[in-house]
């Protein structure tokens, strides 16, 4: 299981990186793309398994001074191995009515789902809920089409589930937004579609240090090293790529450290790019 938290500095603002847990998931629903033997041989040079790939669910604590922002809720009890985050927050010293703001990348299930306890109820009770106009637009429909994923049909419904749950149980704490915003000084949040259509990025700046927050704009290293193999839950996997390509020549330009919610714990590294196309990931601070 991975570790719990780390914590570090982005110029004067506190972060820490939070387990809520992981889960494994079969590996052709990362790669639907990609050559099966090619993604075998790339998890077994790594020493990983080549059937399935664990995936952490890492939050981000932001502490500013005057604001306490949590990015991402991890996904409460959706599963036996997540569902941690409660308990990282505590160890921290954060109590749930400490935050303030609540940014949340997108509305999958290991995203939103620790928004509400199993009552149905809001966990972050004083904190506004901030995510994409269009993301809230997308799940609160009378219907939505998530034909395009390359999921399992029972996965996708209880996708749709989860967002309806967790969105109807918050939605008096939703503020959606739309274009690059500032939420708090040194904190916004960037428009990052294909995903989901509503995904959003987070930057957090203070005194010439930058860290962007790229949520699932990619879930594994070998998006970055392999930019032409998808993601079988990106909703738009061509939008999905391009938002992928721009986030990463943004952060290797102006020399942003990244975060990838699906990383290797603690889920923050260096990029850079590569002569033979894609970036290379270096892991830790």
């Amino acid at each position: 299981m991975p570790a719990g938290s780390y914590r570090f500095e982005v110029g004067a603002v506190t972060c820490t990186v939070l387990s809520d847990g992981y889960f494994s998931f079969p590996t052709e629903w990362l790669f639907p793309n990609a050559r099966p033997g090619r993604v075998a041989g790339a998890l077994e040079a790594r020493g990983l398994p080549q059937t399935t790939v664990l995936c952490p669910y890492t939050c981000l604590l932001i502490q500013t001074g005057r604001h306490v922002v949590l990015v991402d809720a991890g996904g409460g009890d959706a599963a036996r191995t997540t569902g941690a985050l409660s308990a990282r927050l505590a160890m921290e010293g954060v109590r749930p009515q400490d935050v303030d703001t609540v940014v949340l990348s997108h509305a999958h299930p290991d995203h939103i789902g620790g928004a509400v306890d199993p009552f149905a109820r809001p966990v972050f009770e004083n904190a506004r809920h901030v995510l994409g106009e269009a993301e809230w637009a997308f799940w609160t429909a009378s219907r939505t089409d998530l034909g395009a994923l390359r999921l399992p049909p029972d996965l996708k419904g209880q996708m749709d589930f989860a967002a309806r749950r967790c969105l109807g149980a918050i939605r008096f704490q939703v503020e959606p937004v739309e274009g690059e915003v500032e939420l708090v000084p040194g904190v916004r949040v960037l428009p990052a579609p294909g995903h989901t259509p509503g995904h959003l990025a987070v930057l957090v700046s203070s005194k010439g240090q930058h860290l962007l927050n790229i949520g699932d704009a990619a879930a594994h290293p070998l998006h970055l090293e392999e930019p032409g193999w998808e993601n079988g839950f990106d909703l738009e996997a061509d939008c999905a790529r391009k938002t992928r390509a721009e986030l990463l020549h943004r952060a290797a330009a102006e020399h942003m450290r990244v975060m990838a919610f699906h990383f290797p714990f603690p889920s923050i590294g260096r990029i850079s790019a590569r002569s033979v196309g894609g970036w290379d990931w270096t892991p830790g601070w």
